[in-house]
């Protein structure tokens, strides 16, 4: 597989001449070309993303599961004080 960083780059240089004559010439035909080469771009951004969390999901060491679970039971505490305190005032004595 070709490294994906490598691909971004090769895109970006090769979209570096219409950008230049979309705005420095205002030409419209170059400035499609850029949103054409702009949505290829985030395409292929949004393909390496998923790739690395799937790398990430399905690594052998397992090291970032029990992290993320740590983190959960922590955060679960601090939200319910804040639940308790907005709760409190909606009972109203008569």
């Amino acid at each position: 597989m070709a490294n994906p960083f490598n691909k971004l780059k090769d895109l970006i240089t090769s979209l570096e001449d219409d950008f230049e004559k979309s705005y420095d010439k205002q030409n419209a035909a170059a400035g499609t070309r850029v949103r054409k080469g702009m949505q290829e771009l985030k395409n292929h951004a949004q393909a390496i993303r998923l790739e690395v969390q799937n790398m990430k999901n399905t690594s052998k060491d397992g090291a970032a599961a029990p992290a993320a679970k740590k983190a959960a039971p922590a955060a679960a505490k601090k939200a319910a004080p804040a639940a308790a305190k907005k709760a409190a005032p909606a009972a109203k004595k008569k």
